[in-house]
């Protein structure tokens, strides 16, 4: 029999990624054996042998990589479906809300773009309500992903758009953020190079994928930390051009050379058929 249960696949991934039954079960909040056993059931089911167990622990099989992989998906898929449902179900009703879309952006990007397409959706006769959601560097396809959000502005070449649909709205260069007081703060312009190599200024590193790129920089969490440290002449950061929008005073922007450019797209699920949806990627198309 072919078909899982999203239980058994919880189950499965908490040791796939543990590598270890006892964890794994604390992480879930249940007692080894009956997990060892519901793995087990798994495999038989399965015909397959997801996991290598020996005296030196728990390993995974390639049928095991293959299962973590799509389960993950499937997981996401499911956790995606029920969010949606719940923010669209009232609008269905009688006397209902009004839809209501979460549109996932990177914090202080394309901050005049955004302005804009959401004054002009607002304008539309019967638009949903929009929220929007900040995010890191790269966590809006896992918010389109997961559920979290319905649409998303992403970038090029920071941001995959693999298995979503896309329109791209608008393509610009990007800039050196740095301490208003500094000395190459008064050059016309630097490439990568320069930024790259700032004896006083390591350039600051934002998390990828729950890590951080090797360096001296800081470790970035969130916009407001990297602001407050350019301006405290602790480090330096590329932006895309748009991102002019948010500085203080106390920065200095100056266009890189050499950068390639930055691609603005909006972004949502392939197989989305919401209406509101469509609504505002029309509206975001005309701009």
């Amino acid at each position: 029999m072919d078909a899982l249960e999203t239980r058994e696949l919880r189950y499965f991934i908490a040791v796939a990624e543990e590598l270890h039954f006892g964890r794994a079960a604390e992480r879930l909040g249940m007692a080894q054996p009956p997990l060892s056993r519901a793995i087990q059931r798994l495999e038989r089911r399965l015909g397959v042998l997801l996991l290598d167990r020996d005296r030196h622990g728990v390993s995974l099989t390639g049928a095991g990589e293959t299962l973590l992989h799509e389960g993950r998906a499937a997981l996401d898929a499911v956790t995606a479906a029920a969010r949606r449902t719940r923010r669209t179900g009232g609008a269905d009703r009688p006397g209902g809300r009004r839809g209501r879309l979460v549109l996932a952006v990177k914090a202080g990007a394309s901050h005049e773009l955004l302005h804009k397409l959401l004054d002009a959706y607002a304008a539309e006769p019967g638009a949903a309500e929009i929220e929007v959601l900040p995010s890191g560097t790269c966590e809006q396809g896992e918010m389109l992903r997961d559920g979290r959000a319905d649409v998303a502005l992403m970038h090029k070449p920071f941001n995959s758009l693999a298995g979503f649909d896309s329109e791209e709205l608008m393509t610009e260069g990007q800039i050196a953020v740095l301490p208003a007081g500094h000395p190459l703060a008064a050059r016309k312009s630097l490439s990568l190079a320069d930024v790259e190599d700032i004896p006083d200024l390591p350039l600051a590193r934002w998390a990828r994928h729950g890590a951080y790129r090797p360096g001296p920089g800081p470790e970035i969490h969130d916009q407001t930390q990297l602001a407050q440290l350019i301006a405290l002449g602790r480090t330096v950061a590329v932006f895309p051009d748009s991102a002019r929008a948010w500085l203080w005073a106390e920065h200095a922007a100056v266009p890189l050379v050499d950068a390639p450019p930055v691609v603005t797209h909006i972004a949502w699920p392939a197989h989305s058929r919401s209406v509101a949806l469509a609504g505002l990627i029309r509206t975001a198309t005309r701009l």
